[in-house]
Order: C-alpha cells, then structure tokens, then sequence
C-alpha cells in the first residue's frame, strides 16, 4: 500500500511555478489562475527562492523604471538572465515582456537586454484610446503547441499597455494584434515564451494558454 501512495502521489505531481514578487503590482490574480489549471505556484522576493521551481513567472505591472530599479536592487535581473539563457521554462507577462528586450521609450530606460530590440509607445492618434485597454484578438501559427486549443484571429485576451515591443528577430514573434496597426503581442524563444496580454485576466482563454504552458513542463 505505501508504494501504491508513492505511485500515486508522483502522478499527481503539481509543477512547481515561482513568480517574481519584485514589490509591484497585485500578484494574487496571477497566482490564483496559475493554481486553478495545476500549478504550485509560489511567490519569491528573493532569487535563492527559485532553485526548486519548474518554471519562472515574471508578471509586470507599472512603470518600467521602477520595475528595472526593483528588479536590480533584487538581483532578479541577473537572475532572469542566467534562467533564460539556461532555456528553463519562463513566462512573462506585459511589462515582464517589455523588460525582456533592450530599451524602453518609457523613461529612456534600459532593460535586461536578454533579447534585442526596443519598446516603443503607441503612435498618437485621435482613434486610438492610449491605454490600449480591454479586449482584443490575437493572431498566431496554430501549430504552436501553446495555442492548442485556441482560434488564431477570433479568441480575444485583456490588454493594458501604451508600449509595445520591436523585436529585431522576427522568428521570436507568436502573437500578433492590430491596433492601430500591427504589432507583436508575445514570443517564444525555446522555453521562454511572453505576452503583452494578460492571461490572468483573459476569463477561459487565458487558462487555457497556461494549461498548455503546464503541459510542456
């Protein structure tokens, strides 16, 4: 009976998610939504929290300069770095895409620079709200094992930015969405995947997106 429990309790393993608790934003929204598709998701303020963990979660919230200052005051930046650059599984989330990549127009601020390219704010323009905030579809190649499930150009998912990214890759992009014109709402970068969106907030859809995520765990 005890090696049947053993059996049993190694199948019913939940993967292990450490998110990034930087000192920013309300993170319970990402780490109940995490827990509701399977995870153990924990939060860390320090990066010798996140030995144990399967995958690295990095939620982004508010402004860019503030995030890089508590990101190296923390050590998280250097972290974040080495975790990617190891290809262990990642997930970040708006600003924990845009910080991903070289500069930001936001505050003239340099990024972790782990992918080249820039974040630039929406054009000024008398149609478009800045914020762009709410619903919005995204578009990508069905085949990719994250979407599994979802409908390229139909499902829609909960937005709040005023920046965007411009990878210098154009293999990274696996989300595109138009407002405005067309920008790149996410990557992949082997096990690091991003979304300007919010899958937490984005109701059935966004579970669905870190159900798949799990999976390839």
């Amino acid at each position: 009976m005890g090696e049947l429990t053993m059996i049993e309790d190694a199948a019913i393993k939940k993967p292990r998610l450490a998110v990034i608790d930087y000192g920013m934003g309300n993170l319970r929204s990402v780490l109940r939504a995490w827990s509701h598709v399977g995870a153990d998701a924990f939060l860390v303020s320090d990066p010798e929290q996140i030995h144990s963990a399967d995958a690295l979660v990095f939620p982004g919230q508010g402004a860019i300069v503030d995030t890089m200052r508590l990101l190296e005051s923390t050590g998280f930046d250097s972290c974040i770095r080495d975790w990617i650059a190891a290809d262990r599984p990642f997930f970040g989330i708006c600003l924990g895409l845009q910080a991903l990549f070289e500069h930001s127009e936001e505050g003239d601020t340099p990024t972790l620079g782990i992918f080249e390219g820039s974040v630039r704010r929406f054009d000024v323009n008398p149609a478009l709200k800045i914020p762009h905030m709410g619903w919005n579809t995204v578009s990508f190649d069905p085949s990719e094992p994250l979407c599994e499930g979802l409908n390229s150009g139909q499902d829609q998912f909960y937005f709040v930015h005023s920046y965007y990214i411009e990878p210098k890759d154009p293999t990274l992009t696996l989300f595109h969405t138009d407002y405005g014109g067309r920008f790149v709402s996410g990557i992949r970068h082997g096990n690091c995947y991003a979304t300007q969106f919010h899958p937490e907030k984005s109701q059935a859809k966004g579970l669905h997106l870190y159900r798949n995520f799990l999976r390839s765990l």
